[in-house]
């Protein structure tokens, strides 16, 4: 069975660690992989780059870091938006493999 997944998008690198960093304190989780998103309105936004954190685990885990992350988040810059996989689709799992922070 698959681990479930916490997509947790805040806006800013520096708030995507703290924030990391503090769901991974919360509960037993790991951190997937981190990804970026720099919209189109990027410089109308509090920060012009979206991080998505996504932690894995199991459902109450993922969700005790998600509520710690995005309270740490809040504090700081904000949150763009949060949603919880429980059990992803092996389509759904390879998608979550892919980051935009791996691209030169």
């Amino acid at each position: 069975m698959a681990k479930a997944v916490g997509i947790l998008e805040v806006f800013g690198l520096t708030t995507a660690f703290v924030a990391a960093d503090a769901g991974c304190k919360a509960a037993d989780v790991v951190i997937e992989k981190f990804d970026k998103n720099k919209p189109a309105n990027a410089d109308k936004l509090p920060v012009p780059l979206i991080v998505a954190i996504k932690f894995r685990g199991d459902v109450a885990a993922v969700e005790a870091a998600m509520d710690a992350a995005e309270q740490t988040a809040k504090a700081m810059t904000g949150v763009v938006s949060r949603y919880v996989i429980p059990n992803p689709e092996h389509d759904t799992e390879g998608m979550l493999k892919l980051s935009g922070l791996d691209k030169s």
